[in-house]
């Protein structure tokens, strides 16, 4: 009986014959064998999987870099920071005194015991990637998957930054192998000095109208609170902090082009995965230091946006929706977020919204966190979006994001391990139907221990997703970018008719017209959905 690799080979082999469904207007020949190609393949998710590896992805908008490296790599380089690990409390520590041997050893106290042990010893080395991960997570009384997936990044948070560039070595050659070349990862900067000067400053004590206020505290979130608020922390230098938090993302960038030897003859195929970050703000926290951290974000992005190249182009929040200080504060930091858009209106937001089901909050925390993060927050994509059915007026509202083109940011395993949320409980079905703009990403391959060709791999098969499907998710995920410029497309979320500036060949082409060239140059955003196009034009004709 043949193997998965001989079916595979016969499937490709397939692809000769002509496919035998109609074609679409703007469908080639190759888009059609392709489609054929996917479709014998989903025969078996082995054989998906390895195809989809291949297929251009375009883009992952929705990833945490702590929460994307892999624990073999936090342990890899503990062991290099010299750290110490604790089985009581399952985390690395710095140890306070080292020994005065060459080279030095960490002193852990006694049991504890050296992260570089994990090298020599299989069983320590099994335990931290479980500590540091979902891999042989099992739920027991009291421990869900939502808890093990928040507790793990304390517990590799000692692991220094200094190795950031390494991270995003890591996450760009993952993505450059499975044929992606664009990422926003999320990252959050320094930020001490700025939550300092905010409690420096007493939260004003004026009140907000109960009913206006769905959960929680609004008070001093009005307008003029807000704006003084600002005028205060702005006069204490927060401003300055800006340019600490520039530098830190672009020597990052630089770290990592190091790491790849970019721009030289020895690049890496990582190289060409382009990276853009996005400013965390931690939402888990008491309204004095939320703001300051979230008044020099936008500083911090406006700054990007004035030097006419940003690196950082997006905002959003982070931290579990559900916990206490999510949930209460949710209503006030739309209201702080509502009020900086109107003094920073050119800086892009994403919010992680709807991040919650059924039982992790009450029935009241259901109903409004989408809608607000839309219409107080601004969002332009929403991240995660789980509990869409369960807000007011669900229908309403996904009628709404899709005349507005919001995108949502779909995380499969995230929801499904955290939430617990998978297949016919999944709202993915319901924002395709209703045509909101929708886009795979990973949050934490890491910790997940996946990629995104897994995520596109559970999309088609627990979703019944073919070919077409997947290729307009990726193109979703360029259109829907921070990326600078104008979109290839002529219109929005419309892939069938390009800008005109490039519509007088095919599209992808290996040397666009003189006109084409000179609005790609000019449009950072078209330049990679051309690239994306032209990744397609290879990778559909290599099937034959």
């Amino acid at each position: 009986m043949p193997g998965p690799a001989s079916r595979l080979t016969s499937a490709l082999l397939l692809c000769l014959i002509p496919a035998a469904f109609p074609q679409t207007p703007s469908s080639t020949s190759s888009e059609q064998r392709a489609a054929h190609a996917f479709e014998l393949a989903s025969s078996s998710p082995l054989e998906l999987t390895a195809f989809l590896a291949q297929m251009p992805k375009g883009g992952d908008l929705h990833m945490h870099l702590s929460g994307a490296v892999y624990a073999e790599s936090f342990i890899r380089q503990a062991a290099a920071d010299t750290l110490c690990y604790s089985p009581s409390t399952r985390s690395l520590f710095k140890p306070s005194a080292t020994t005065r041997s060459l080279p030095p050893q960490p002193v852990c106290g006694e049991g504890n015991r050296r992260a570089e042990d994990a090298l020599k010893d299989q069983s320590l080395y099994d335990t931290l990637v479980d500590d540091f991960s979902m891999r042989s997570f099992v739920p027991t009384a009291g421990v869900s998957g939502h808890d093990q997936f928040f507790a793990t990044f304390r517990r590799f948070d000692a692991v220094s930054h200094a190795h950031i560039g390494e991270w995003l070595d890591e996450v760009a050659s993952r993505a450059a192998s499975q044929n992606e070349q664009y990422l926003e990862i999320m990252h959050t900067p320094a930020f001490i000095d700025a939550a300092k000067l905010g409690y420096s400053i007493p939260w004003p004590g004026t009140p907000v109208d109960l009913a206006a206020n769905p959960t929680g505290d609004a008070t001093g979130a009005t307008r003029s609170d807000l704006a003084r608020l600002r005028d205060q922390l702005l006069a204490k230098g927060l401003r300055d902090l800006a340019a600490d938090d520039r530098n830190e993302f672009a020597s990052a960038l630089e770290a990592r082009n190091r790491i790849e030897h970019c721009g030289t003859p020895a690049a890496t195929p990582a190289c060409s995965v382009k990276i853009r970050f996005l400013y965390q703000i931690l939402r888990g926290f008491p309204p004095q230091q939320v703001f300051a951290q979230t008044l020099l974000g936008f500083e911090t992005l406006q700054a990007e946006l004035d030097s006419g190249h940003p690196i950082a182009v997006g905002i959003n929040f982070v931290m579990p929706e559900d916990g206490y200080l999510s949930m209460s504060e949710y209503h006030r930091q739309m209201l702080m977020l509502d009020y900086l858009h109107s003094v920073y209106p050119r800086v892009h937001i994403t919010l992680h919204a709807g991040e919650i089901a059924p039982g992790l909050v009450s029935p009241d925390g259901l109903r409004f966190h989408i809608r607000e993060a839309i219409d107080l927050g601004h969002a332009e994509r929403i991240g995660h979006g789980v509990d869409i059915l369960y807000e007011t007026d669900p229908h309403a509202l996904l009628k709404e994001m899709a005349t507005r083109h919001i995108m949502t940011e779909i995380n499969l395993t995230s929801n499904d391990v955290i939430l617990g949320v998978a297949k016919q409980w999944h709202p993915l079905p319901a924002y395709r139907s209703a045509g909101v703009p929708v886009a795979l990403s990973t949050d934490d391959e890491g910790v997940s221990r996946i990629d995104l060709t897994h995520e596109y791999t559970r999309a088609a098969l627990d979703f019944h997703l073919g070919y077409l499907d997947l290729k307009h998710m990726a193109r979703t995920s360029l259109e829907h970018s921070f990326l600078s410029g104008q979109s290839l497309w002529a219109r929005p979320d419309t892939f069938t008719a390009v800008n005109p500036a490039c519509s007088a060949q095919p599209l992808g082409a290996d040397n666009p017209t003189p006109k084409c060239t000179v609005f790609l140059q000019a449009n950072e955003k078209a330049a990679e959905q051309w690239q994306l196009e032209h990744r397609y034009r290879l990778f559909e004709a290599n099937l034959h």
